[in-house]
């Protein structure tokens, strides 16, 4: 039997028809959700096996129909991360988690540091994106693609800076602690703990009911657009920006090395020929960017964006956490009210660790003002002018002025989270 073209090309268009309807329904089946009763579609006629039966074939989207909420706390390094982190993480019902895009970062791009194209931010917000969507589904094993060497049977002893995470240094994913060891230092967690097993930190991940994440190393808010709007998750998101003159006088000081010629600058009085600026001007043009698109207010943000300045959490702990709290809708917990008022009053001998949170958090927050050189401030001001104005840092005129303890550089701004 022999067929004309025309039946050909009919019968490849049908099948090619048939494909992409088979394609659609598999990539839309987890957007799925499981019937929800509601005085539309309940009934007691309804078919309860096949409602059943839908939620066993979509098990993710029906997962994300509870109450969890997933954070992310947005920031730059030393703009106070590692306090706000600690917010979270004394929650009882919050499973946090301590810069896991650090192994996204030195597993694809080890060169990071130094390297600035476009493409090797392409791949790594790529990656992070697609390893923070796993994580906020406690899909832990997905990090197992970037922590070197690989584990094995799901554990590993490898997790960056897992003491900094209480979920994973207590029960169940801890079987060794006693009750002596239930509020365990940061470095204590690997030597009684021994080695991560990824399954029981899934396991505890699913058992919370709220996922919060920290990281320093997606640049803008504009790169978690995906996430934000993604109908699986509950994306909110707590920017936390700080005053640039206090980020690079806290790094100039924990990253001795990577900041040596602003030390240099910082001693002599003379500026290094080859100093590298864009350690200070990245910042401010991130912050600028990122700070620009919040308080535009576009519709994908509405009821998922927080800004928080630094300062004013530091001057008043209780209160800005409240805030943040009442944002999330979740309710704040006698844990996080003691560790605040455990944590924000430590003298200078407390907060020696590079990332330690006990501290003066008040005084800290413009320690920088007798640390920098007025030259380095004045610098930073013109270099950061844009973003110093955006977000109410007032600039000095004066040595004088800045060191003057009855000025505060921080002027009264209310930024509202957009709701």
């Amino acid at each position: 039997m022999q067929c004309s073209w025309k039946a050909v090309l009919l019968l490849a268009l049908a099948s090619i028809a048939i494909q992409y309807t088979a394609i659609r329904t598999f990539t839309a089946k987890s957007f799925h959700g499981c019937p929800i009763p509601n005085p539309v579609n309940c009934s007691l006629s309804q078919d309860t096996d096949v409602a059943d039966r839908l939620c066993d074939e979509s098990p993710t989207f029906l997962y994300n129909l509870s109450k969890k909420t997933h954070v992310l706390i947005l920031a730059t390094t030393r703009s106070g991360s590692s306090f706000v982190g600690q917010l979270f993480n004394q929650h009882f019902d919050v499973f946090y988690l301590f810069e896991p895009l650090y192994h996204v970062q030195y597993t694809l791009i080890p060169k990071m540091t130094q390297s600035k194209s476009t493409t090797d931010r392409r791949v790594m917000l790529g990656a992070s994106r697609d390893l923070l969507r796993s994580l906020y589904d406690c899909d832990l094993y997905f990090l197992e693609n970037y922590i070197k060497p690989q584990p094995v049977n799901h554990t590993t002893d490898r997790l960056f800076r897992r003491g900094a995470s209480k979920a994973l240094c207590s029960p169940p994913v801890c079987e060794s602690l006693g009750a002596v060891d239930l509020h365990l230092e940061e470095g204590d967690c690997v030597k009684k703990c021994g080695t991560l097993n990824l399954t029981l930190a899934t396991e505890s991940c699913r058992e919370h009911g709220h996922v919060a994440i920290k990281t320093v190393r997606v640049p803008e808010v504009s790169d978690l657009r995906a996430l934000v709007e993604d109908p699986r998750l509950n994306l909110k998101v707590i920017q936390l920006v700080r005053d640039p003159r206090g980020i690079l006088a806290s790094r100039s000081e924990t990253f001795r090395d990577t900041y040596r010629l602003w030390r240099i600058w910082d001693g002599t009085g003379r500026k290094p020929y080859n100093l590298d600026v864009t350690q200070l001007t990245t910042v401010c043009e991130d912050f600028w960017n990122s700070v620009s698109t919040g308080l535009n207010r576009p519709p994908w943000l509405k009821g998922k964006y927080m800004l928080v300045r630094y300062e004013d959490l530091a001057r008043n702990p209780m209160k800005k956490t409240e805030e943040i709290y009442d944002f999330l809708g979740i309710p704040i917990d006698s844990n996080v009210e003691r560790w605040i008022q455990n944590n924000t009053r430590g003298d200078r001998s407390s907060s020696k660790h590079k990332y330690g949170t006990v501290r003066n958090s008040a005084a800290t927050a413009e320690k920088w003002r007798f640390r920098l050189s007025y030259e380095i401030v004045a610098f930073t001001q013109h270099a950061c002018q844009q973003v110093l104005a955006q977000l109410g840092y007032k600039t000095a005129g004066s040595e004088e002025e800045l060191k003057n303890l009855s000025i505060s550089l921080v002027e009264e701004r209310d930024f509202l989270p957009f709701s």
